[in-house]
């Protein structure tokens, strides 16, 4: 009799097949390593090796891995950033090519004008216009680009609950927390690597970049042993 052959295993499907309908990706986004891993204390918060839903930042670090909660660091150092410009004297404004108006109740634009010369003293400089409207004419230069009239409301709220015996310096942290939440990088941007990397070079040299202004953590460490036990390698 002729040889006889066993049966073949029943087909596995293989563990990647590009033709199978996938539900859809989740939001990531990964980058070449250009730059080689950090070795020492040379970058405590790693190289910046990608991005997660737009919002977190992976970066390799030399004894593990860091997740950087970019919009809570970032508005981590506006607020620091405010801090140092107060102390030299005053926030730098950049005036608005068209001024905004802003409609609000008449008590909170009695208030915002009364307190307008300490809001000038933090980059923001508006007039009363009207019973029920301020106009906005500049905004605090540390900010970029935000909604002059988000800000603005929101720091109407602010102020309703202050007490109006004490100055904004004495409320400073929470004022300028305020504005610094409206000047940082959101969740959902997309970031490049230049940008990603800055951003973490800024964290390095700014204190208390590794709580935000709500008192949170901005990042988050895995080191080596950590993933390793994770993957059961330990």
């Amino acid at each position: 009799a002729g040889p006889s052959y066993a049966a073949p295993p029943p087909a596995q499907a293989a563990v990647w097949d590009r033709h199978r309908v996938f539900a859809p990706a989740p939001q990531g986004r990964a980058e070449p390593a250009t730059a080689p891993a950090p070795s020492g204390g040379a970058h405590p918060l790693g190289v910046a090796r990608g991005q997660v839903a737009a919002t977190y930042i992976v970066a390799e670090a030399a004894d593990g891995l860091i997740l950087v909660d970019q919009h809570a660091a970032h508005e981590r150092l506006v607020l620091e950033g405010m801090r140092r410009g107060l102390g030299n004297g005053g926030i730098a404004s950049q005036p608005l090519l068209l001024p905004e108006v802003v409609e609000l109740d008449e008590l909170a634009c009695d208030r915002l004008e009364a307190r307008s010369g300490e809001l000038a003293e933090l980059g923001l400089t508006l007039e009363r216009f009207g019973p029920g409207a301020v106009v906005v004419r500049a905004l605090p230069a540390l900010l970029g680009n935000p909604d002059p009239r988000a800000l603005v409301t929101d720091l109407a709220d602010d102020l309703a609950a202050y007490d109006e015996a004490l100055s904004l310096r004495a409320r400073l942290d929470l004022v300028a927390a305020t504005m610094a939440c409206h000047g940082s990088v959101r969740a959902g941007r997309t970031l490049s690597v230049p940008e990603m990397n800055a951003l973490l070079r800024e964290m390095e040299a700014t204190p208390h970049s590794g709580q935000c202004n709500h008192g949170r953590p901005t990042w988050i460490k895995l080191g080596h042993g950590e993933i390793e036990k994770l993957f059961g390698r330990r």
